[in-house]
């Protein structure tokens, strides 16, 4: 592809509603990413009934939102 095909493109899809830019963005970005890994979703099926199995069993430390917040930022500013 050219310059002037890309140009032609990049001007077509800059002129289409912002839901469809969007959805030409995500569909792009993702095209990046190469083949979807078959086990992640079942990976992470797993995941989840571990931490909410550790919730409901009391075995894991919950802290509220603006703790987690508050600690994330003081870890960015320190470098």
């Amino acid at each position: 592809m050219n310059s002037a095909e890309l140009e032609s493109i990049r001007s077509a899809a800059l002129e289409l509603a912002d839901a469809e830019r969007a959805q030409l963005a995500s569909d792009l970005v993702a095209s990046l990413d190469g083949p979807a890994d078959a086990d992640a979703a079942a990976a992470w099926d797993t995941e989840i009934c571990r931490r909410i199995n550790e919730i409901n069993s009391g075995a894991a430390t919950l802290m509220e939102a603006g703790e987690v917040l508050a600690r994330a930022r003081a870890r960015i500013q320190r470098g």
